[in-house]
């Protein structure tokens, strides 16, 4: 079961050019330049996943500076992709609600933040989002009123979403408070396990 409020994966990798190169070559369908990501030091590609969600496949930006603080999703320790977080969509508006009712259910998902990017047209996306975590648990985004980024991207099916980690029972809670409805199977190291692609062109991304 795929999780209707999926909005986007998280593919990260340190070097963001050869991971398009290898999801284009596997996939058959190559990613969309997205934009960079001003002070944080990292720039994006993006594939669709059907509906409203989306492979992100970001990496460091070799147009900005070093940032002043680690890039997000780990991505100055990897050494090789991997696929490093996800994120759940909240409706236009509604962000600080969802955050307060995850806090009341027992989990805290952090406070929200404004971002941006342009995109090569020179088109600016605004959203908020709670802070962009690595691992299984999701952040959530809220995209107010800018166009959603999956709209005109290429699709590539996703076919299956799994959380894998050592003890299932302990995160259960926290993805209940998120309101995220994503199988969760036990495993030696948690992770995140994602197909997608159709027919004989499926990859696995992990």
């Amino acid at each position: 079961m795929i999780d209707r409020a999926l909005d986007h994966l998280v593919y990260a990798s340190p070097d963001l050019a050869a991971a398009v190169a290898w999801v284009a070559e596997s996939t058959g369908v190559r990613p969309v330049e997205g934009g960079p990501h001003p002070g944080l030091g990292t720039r994006n590609y993006l594939l669709g996943l059907g509906g409203r969600a989306y492979l992100e496949i970001i990496g460091p930006d070799p147009g900005q500076p070093a940032p002043g603080r680690p890039r997000p999703f780990g991505i100055d320790e990897l050494a090789a992709p991997a696929l490093a977080g996800w994120a759940l969509a909240v409706e236009p508006g509604r962000l600080d609600e969802r955050v307060a009712t995850a806090r009341q259910a027992g989990y805290d998902p952090g406070e929200p933040e404004a971002m941006s990017r342009r995109r090569p047209d020179g088109t600016l996306l605004t959203w908020r989002l709670t802070p962009m975590l690595s691992g299984p648990l999701p952040f959530l985004i809220d995209w107010g009123t800018t166009a959603h980024p999956s709209a005109g991207l290429p699709v590539v099916p996703l076919r299956s979403l799994a959380i894998i980690h050592p003890a299932p029972e302990k995160i259960r809670p926290a993805l209940a408070a998120l309101g995220a409805a994503v199988p969760v199977r036990a495993g030696e190291r948690q992770a995140l396990l994602a197909e997608i692609g159709a027919l004989d062109r499926v990859l696995t991304l992990h």
